[in-house]
């Protein structure tokens, strides 16, 4: 490894556009794991840039961070990660997302008729919950989180 492919928190944060806070957080628990120098200061791999890009991203997506660490564990460290790397988290992520996606597409398509009618009470309500039916299952929006 030649001095030029390691990266000051400066010049990381530059890159990913995080604030070297951020980039420090993310130390603290284990997302990236920069090189200390004699002088004991931090220096990131160029690969580290798509980890964190990749936190920027996931964290976009609504995945907490405990399923992101779980999903850069599954990352090569000291090399960048390759296509195939990248294609084996985003299949595993895919089902999340593919749920999350069809949660807001129900929530947009109901939205309007639950509280566009006017009743505004669940319990009166003849088109969604007639006698209350909904709830038997729970507290909550029952109607959405199905």
């Amino acid at each position: 490894m030649k001095p030029n492919d390691l990266l000051t928190i400066g010049e990381v944060a530059g890159r990913t556009g995080l604030s070297v806070s951020a980039i420090r957080f993310y130390e603290d628990k284990g997302l990236v794991e920069p090189i200390r120098t004699s002088g004991n200061q931090r220096r990131f791999l160029r690969s580290d840039i798509r980890r964190l890009s990749f936190i920027l991203i996931a964290q976009q997506l609504g995945l907490p961070l405990a399923e992101i660490e779980e999903q850069l564990k599954k990352l090569p460290h000291g090399r960048t990660p390759n296509a195939g790397d990248w294609r084996r988290i985003s299949a595993s992520i895919r089902g999340e997302l593919d749920r999350r996606i069809a949660e807001l597409e129900r929530t947009r398509d109901r939205l309007d008729g639950c509280i566009g009618c006017g009743c505004l009470s669940l319990k009166k309500c003849a088109l969604y919950n007639p006698d209350d039916r909904l709830a038997a299952e729970g507290p909550g929006p029952r109607q959405v989180l199905r």
